[in-house]
C-alpha cells in the first residue's frame, strides 16, 4: 500500500472512531426514555477496587421510567446506591432490598434544551477529531509531494480526503439531527 493510500485509510479510520465515539457519547445523554446507557461510566467500589457498574449488577429498564439494577450481590446495594447519586446524573435511587429502582424524572423543556447543546457540544467534538484526521492527511499529502509524488496524485489523494471528511461530518450531523428529534419529542 503506497504511502498516500495508508494516510487517506488512517484519515477514515479516525473518522470512524470519531464518530463511533460520538455514538456512545449520545446514548449517555438521556431523552427521556430510561435507558441502560445513562449508567455508564458510574464505577462501584467493588472490596477496594473501582469496577464498572456493570460488572456488579444486570441492569434493565422494566418500562419506559424505570432503570433497575439488580446486583449480583446483596451486600453490593449500598455502594451501588452511592455511587449513583455521586455520579450527580439527577436521579434518585431507591432499594427493596433486593434490587435499586431509579425512576427517570420527566423533562422540563429547560432541560431538553440543556441535552440538546450537549449533543451539539458532543457533536462539534467529532468534527473536531474530523478535521484533525483531515488535517493530518493533507499535511502528509503535501509532505509526499515533497518527497516527489506527482501533483495530479497528490491533488486527486486530496479530494478523496475532503470526499472522506465530507461523509462522515454528514454522518455527525445525521446522529445529532436524530438525538435532537429524539430529546425534543415529549
Amino acid at each position: 500500500m503506497s504511502e498516500v493510500a495508508s494516510l487517506i485509510a488512517q484519515c477514515e479510520d479516525l473518522d470512524r472512531k470519531a464518530v463511533d465515539h460520538l455514538d456512545n457519547e449520545l446514548l449517555k445523554i438521556r431523552a427521556g426514555r430510561a435507558n441502560p446507557a445513562m449508567l455508564e461510566g458510574i464505577r462501584v467500589d467493588y472490596y477496594g477496587s473501582e469496577v464498572p457498574l456493570s460488572q456488579v449488577s444486570n441492569i434493565n429498564t422494566p418500562d419506559a421510567r424505570t432503570i433497575m439494577v439488580q446486583p449480583w450481590e446483596k451486600k453490593m446495594i449500598e455502594p451501588i446506591e452511592k455511587a449513583i447519586q455521586a455520579a450527580n446524573l439527577g436521579f434518585n435511587p431507591s432499594n427493596n432490598g433486593d434490587n435499586i429502582i431509579i425512576l427517570v424524572p420527566m423533562l422540563t423543556e429547560e432541560r431538553r434544551k440543556d441535552l440538546v447543546r450537549s449533543a451539539n457540544k458532543e457533536g462539534e467534538n467529532a468534527k473536531v477529531s474530523i478535521r484533525g484526521a483531515r488535517q493530518k492527511a493533507m499535511e502528509g499529502i503535501k509532505k509526499a509531494q515533497k518527497d516527489g509524488l506527482p501533483e495530479d496524485a497528490a491533488k486527486a489523494a486530496e479530494a478523496e480526503v475532503e470526499k472522506i471528511t465530507g461523509i462522515w461530518n454528514k454522518k455527525v450531523e445525521g446522529l445529532i439531527h436524530a438525538k435532537e428529534k429524539e430529546i425534543m419529542t415529549v
